[in-house]
């Protein structure tokens, strides 16, 4: 269990050492380095939000030109395969995408305005909780959503 209960941090809270490159990070995974899979990183490394598809077709678009929303999509699919990407659906929204993957990290939710922010697991292994029963399952994950109002919203409310 998290036992230092959820702390949230922003990217540039977790950076620190040396970070490969996103063309690095392609072959390694064994994709190609594409200009529309690099720009699609780039957003998303970008950001500090965790955008849906139209956002990213957007982007792809002001950073590339004429790109089809097909095309962001198969290079999201192929960059969520690999690793690269982690793609989140919380309830009732839809999917979103974050560069933060390969770790244990769960999100916070606005109920109202749907703005997501990551929630750090700080203390133990993954998965930071532990269900009452597997069911017969190995576990090798948690993905937990906290759900409330972000600062913007209780300003309004």
């Amino acid at each position: 269990m998290c036992e230092t209960g959820p702390v949230i941090t922003s990217r540039a809270a977790r950076g620190g050492g040396s970070y490969p490159t996103a063309e690095a990070r392609l072959r390694a995974a064994g994709l190609r380095v594409t200009a529309l899979r690099l720009a699609i990183l780039a957003a998303l490394e970008a950001t500090h939000s965790h955008p849906d598809v139209t956002w990213l077709v957007e982007e792809a678009r002001r950073r590339l030109g004429t790109v089809s929303t097909q095309a962001v999509y198969d290079a999201l699919a192929d960059l969520t395969a690999a690793g690269l990407v982690r793609r989140i659906e919380p309830a009732g929204s839809p999917a979103r995408f974050e560069a933060r993957s390969g770790d244990n990290h769960h999100h916070v939710v606005c109920r109202q305005c749907g703005t997501a922010a990551d929630v750090d697991c700080v203390v133990g292994a993954a998965p930071c909780l532990e269900p009452s029963t597997s069911a017969g399952f190995v576990i090798d994950e948690a993905e937990i959503t906290f759900w409330g109002l972000c600062p913007t919203c209780q300003r309004a409310t």
